[in-house]
């Protein structure tokens, strides 16, 4: 059997997972229901108390929407970072923390690191497995946007090829992220620092002209501002990684006696198993520090996969509570209709009838309540998602998927067995007591 299970498509596993977890709900209609027909009544009732019932199913809408909302944003959240990682294979920096580089080169958070001398980034870009060897300089910023000192390799390697307009020609050229708000032909002098703290007037005089805009990629290099990292070195009085006689040279090769320093170099490999020898070689205690963002981030992952755990439990105990309200809910609302339900059984009829009505009517509140709870996840989950990507500007795209369908459906099939409790409840008063009501 776990063979069979196995072999079928993901999406039939899925399905027949849903139709399990619905099940009950099917059974206890085809009990209560066959040769019946209370959905008259039932409507009748839903009427009669519209209000009463829009509200009960308001509150279970509330109740399933916050647990599908909170895994969906999750996961979403998840697949995003994966995204912005994707282009960095292998970093390498000077010894400290892989997390601090992590963030500071993939999410381009500020960060005060040390440098790599011009020794070290010669090793690795002369490696004969190292395709790309791309420094990235961090330190200034122009109004929302980091700008960062790299190499053409870098910028054609971003932007898979693609480039609107041309890469720099000059040290005077830049080239913008697709949400840096800069076109091309515009011009921006970058202030020293980033956010509060930047010192707008340290680099007057010094300005650049984008000449090419790079590709949406839904991640924070989309605000960033490239320009050659000899600019980013020159502004701040330093050597531009050329001897004097090739002061006017972009990119590589650069000069180590000349070269004042990077805080990170990209480094990518065709091969697989290149990049995990080249993290071994460039690892070394008392100089460099290699690590592949992908790996940091799994670490993150575990992190998060503890505080979903965490979520999710309290998610579960919410629910929990939740089918405990509607249990209470439904023996409130069974109160209202109560002298219906005793002229019922004082006119004859059927206790399984009785049962039907009362258990219908519980059960379509639930569905109702269930459906809207789906609508109201994913609406939650994808504002959520447009306002974590406005403000890291990392593509978070929270969509509902089956784990969230088997939530909605696992809830709903438990709080419809609880709802033939107040059904039974009914059926053991005095049909008297009923009537007085």
């Amino acid at each position: 059997m776990s063979d069979l299970w196995a072999s079928l498509p993901a999406l039939a596993q899925d399905i027949l997972v849903t139709l399990a977890l619905l099940s009950p709900l099917a059974v206890c209609a085809a009990v209560l229901l066959r040769g019946f027909a209370p959905l008259p009544l039932v409507r009748a009732v839903l009427f009669r108390f519209r209000w009463a019932n829009l509200i009960f199913v308001l509150l279970i809408a509330v109740s399933v929407g916050m647990g599908i909302g909170v895994i969906a944003q999750e996961r979403g959240l998840r697949r995003g970072m994966a995204l912005a990682a994707d282009k960095f294979d292998l970093v390498v920096s000077a010894p400290g923390s892989e997390m601090t580089m992590m963030l500071a080169t993939v999410f381009l958070q500020p960060s005060d690191v040390p440098l790599l001398g011009g020794r070290i980034y010669d090793e690795i870009a002369r490696h004969e497995n190292v395709d790309i060897a791309a420094p990235l300089a961090f330190g200034d910023s122009y109004g929302e946007s980091p700008v960062v000192g790299t190499t053409a390799d870098f910028v054609t390697h971003l932007g898979d090829g693609r480039l609107e307009g041309r890469i720099w020609q000059h040290h005077s050229e830049a080239i913008a992220g697709a949400a840096s708000g800069l076109a091309i032909g515009d011009s921006f002098t970058p202030a020293h620092g980033a956010g509060a703290g930047a010192d707008a007037h340290a680099h007057e005089g010094q300005g650049f002209t984008v000449t090419g805009l790079l590709p949406r990629s839904g991640t924070p290099w989309d605000r960033a501002l490239l320009i050659p990292v000899e600019a980013v070195w020159e502004v701040h009085g330093l050597a531009n990684g050329h001897a004097p006689e090739r002061a006017d040279q972009i990119g590589p090769p650069f000069d180590p006696d000349y070269f004042p320093g990077t805080p990170a170099v990209l480094v990518k490999a065709e091969a697989l198993w290149a990049n995990y020898a080249l993290r071994s070689e460039f690892t070394r205690d008392a100089e460099t520090m290699a690590f592949f963002p992908g790996t940091v981030l799994s670490e993150l992952y575990r992190v998060m996969g503890d505080l979903r755990q965490a979520m999710s439990l309290m998610s579960a105990v919410t629910q929990i509570l939740v089918a405990a309200s509607v249990l209470l809910g439904l023996f409130i609302l069974t109160r209202l209709f109560q002298r219906q339900t005793a002229m019922l059984r004082a006119l004859g009829a059927p206790a399984r009838f009785v049962m039907a009505v009362i258990w219908s009517y519980g059960a379509t509140l639930l569905c109702a309540g269930t459906a809207a709870g789906i609508a109201a996840g994913y609406a939650a989950a994808a504002a959520l998602s447009r306002i974590v990507t406005l403000r890291t500007d990392m593509l978070v795209e929270a969509t509902i998927t089956w784990p969230e369908i088997h939530l909605a459906a696992g809830f709903l099939a438990a709080t419809s067995l609880l709802s033939l409790l107040p059904a039974l409840v009914v059926l053991r008063q005095p049909v008297a007591e009923g009537l007085r009501a």
